[in-house]
């Protein structure tokens, strides 16, 4: 044998050595490291995939974490007993005919539309609710005659439902999404979701869980179920995920508020009640109401109007008196002469008011007065007043580095809201502050700011920062973290407790003496402020009326505020009556 032809065959040894060497290796990667790491565009590692390929099922529970009201009623999560029908062979559903009647009857279907979905499956189905998209709840009674059927491939299976398919006004929870790219798992058709809106978005990192609940059953290569392997429950199995989130909300009182606004033919507003004494949300409804299992981005029903600024019209009067009793610009002894009609500006007032005091211009919301007081004050002065009272600025309570988080802020897309365009200009045009003096040009508020403000006033000044978010547990009801209360104060200080007196006590006189007389029948003696603010609609002149106010007055329990928004101009004030309706309703509370 030659020299060439040896050093051939040692070359080609050497180039198969090489070959082996590195498929070993691979070999060795796929088994060490990519077995349990997971693959590009997947949830998923290789084992588990592998696993994957060879199993059918559907996703009981999508692991979650969920929501409960203060009292510990669930928002998200009820479980209901459902019908899954699994891929079976034509076979076995043949044989199953004879027992099919009662399933169907059971199921609201006839056999002929049954078999025709059960014939087309490829992944197993929650059999649904023919009038809506969610799976059909089956009762006690009903559960059992599917059972009993004992019909191979139907099970009636414990299901966890995020929503119910009915609308409310709980807009500050939010909704889930499917996010393009978002991975699907696979021979399920179920695709992971994500917070979108609300609570859901806020605290996507903590509400992600540790993967769903499946059940499942095993097929061979040709897609059929391996006769004796059943049906098999598998879950992530960790007792302290999914987390537990409480809200502050009483989801009674909300839903019964939510009715009241509905009656009263709310159409576009929003109402909000917090706690007096701590600022904490017990009800917060926006209209119109939203879906969170239909919800149409264009039609923007799922936004929060709790959260969003708006005109506020005569509320914005107590601002302006709190300005003007700190800034020192007038006394509660002052008295005004009002003629209904300002003499400039195109300014005017609803009546003629005559000789009237401070408290008398409050309670009856002359806008001659309150025009004069902002062209006394500067608009630094106003706009220092406003923050003190917790305006122009996100109020909502928010704290850093939480839970895992540089930044945990509940209140989704809180508005912070505004008092002068151009303060420099304000400050030049006595026109601009004398509009603004009576909430109107480029004032806005919201409604949870409103609120808010009556609490301030009522704690002597202390802004509070609002909660929605109570606490977080584990799975286990292990205390995880509770969200204590906080204040929220302004960098520019706060207003005087004598100030927050005062003007309390107009309050009062607004409902004994004033706009608000409507009410003075109501269960609790109230107090509170009006306000309609003129704006423009699509090109047509629309009023937003508003009602912010306390009660009950000797022992304030709650604070709230009430906006209709897009009102016909000649409307009465609808904002005072809803705003009475609804402590009427939580005198008779019993925890009222």
């Amino acid at each position: 044998m030659s020299v060439k032809h040896k050093q051939r065959i040692f070359y080609v040894l050497v180039i198969l050595s090489f070959m082996m060497t590195v498929l070993i290796l691979r070999l060795a990667y796929i088994q060490l490291v990519m077995r349990v790491s997971e693959l590009p565009g997947s949830r998923f590692t290789m084992q588990e995939m592998s696993v994957l390929q060879r199993e059918r099922g559907v996703v009981l529970d999508s692991g979650r974490g969920k929501f409960y009201d203060r009292n510990g009623e669930p928002l998200t999560g009820k479980t209901v007993s459902a019908a899954v029908l699994f891929p079976v062979s034509g076979s076995i559903r043949q044989e199953a005919k004879d027992k099919l009647n009662a399933v169907t009857r059971v199921l609201k279907t006839d056999q002929a539309s049954f078999l025709k979905v059960w014939d087309h499956l490829s992944v197993p189905l929650v059999w649904p609710d023919s009038r809506k998209s969610d799976p059909l709840a089956l009762k006690d009674s009903e559960a059992k005659q599917v059972r009993t059927a004992g019909i191979s491939g139907i099970e009636v299976l414990p299901y966890t439902k995020r929503y119910e398919d009915a609308s409310s006004g709980m807009q500050w929870l939010g909704y889930l999404t499917e996010q393009p790219g978002q991975k699907h798992l696979i021979h399920t058709g179920y695709a992971f979701q994500e917070g979108a809106a609300g609570l859901e978005k806020t605290l996507e990192p903590l509400l992600r869980g540790m993967g769903p609940t499946t059940a499942y059953y095993t097929v061979d290569g040709s897609d059929q179920p391996i006769p004796g392997t059943g049906i098999r429950i598998k879950g992530p199995g960790n007792a302290y995920y999914p987390l537990k989130f409480r809200t502050t909300v009483d989801v009674t009182l909300q839903r019964q508020i939510e009715q009241l606004a509905k009656e009263s033919g709310m159409k576009e507003g929003a109402v909000v009640l917090l706690d007096a004494q701590t600022a904490d949300v017990v009800a917060m409804v926006s209209l119109p109401f939203y879906n969170p299992l239909d919800v149409n981005p264009q039609q923007r029903a799922w936004n929060n109007r709790a959260l969003q600024a708006a005109v506020p019209g005569s509320i914005f009067k107590t601002v302006i008196a709190a300005a003007a009793l700190e800034a020192g610009v007038t006394s509660p002894d002052e008295t005004f002469a009002c003629t209904g009609a300002y003499g400039k500006y195109g300014l005017s007032c609803p009546k003629e008011h005559g000789v009237i005091t401070l408290a008398e211009a409050y309670a009856e919301s002359c806008n001659a007065v309150f025009a004069e007081l902002a062209e006394r004050l500067s608009a630094g002065e106003i706009e220092a007043a406003a923050h003190k009272l917790g305006l122009a600025r996100t109020v909502g309570w928010e704290e850093k580095d939480i839970l895992g988080l540089p930044l945990l802020r509940p209140f989704d897309h809180e508005d912070s809201g505004k008092i002068f365009a151009d303060p420099d200009k304000a400050d030049r045009d006595g026109g601009i502050r004398a509009q603004t003096g009576i909430g109107q040009r480029d004032v806005q508020v919201t409604p949870l700011q409103a609120a808010n403000m009556i609490v301030t006033l009522l704690q002597q000044g202390q802004v509070h920062a609002p909660r929605i978010l109570e606490s977080v547990s584990y799975a286990n009801g292990q205390l995880m973290k509770e969200l204590k209360p906080h204040l929220a104060p302004s960098s520019l200080g706060t207003v005087q407790p004598a100030t927050a007196d005062l003007i309390t006590g107009w309050m009062e006189k607004v409902v004994t003496e004033g706009t608000g007389q409507s009410i003075r029948g109501a269960a609790w003696p109230l107090a509170g402020k009006s306000g309609t603010a003129q704006v423009t609609i699509n090109g047509q002149p629309r009023n937003h009326q508003w009602f912010i106010g306390y009660g009950p007055v000797n022992q304030p329990k709650y604070a709230a505020a009430v906006l209709y928004q897009n009102m016909s101009p000649s409307s009465r004030n609808q904002a005072t009556v809803l705003f009475a309706r609804i402590m009427n309703l939580l005198a008779a509370h019993p925890a009222a």
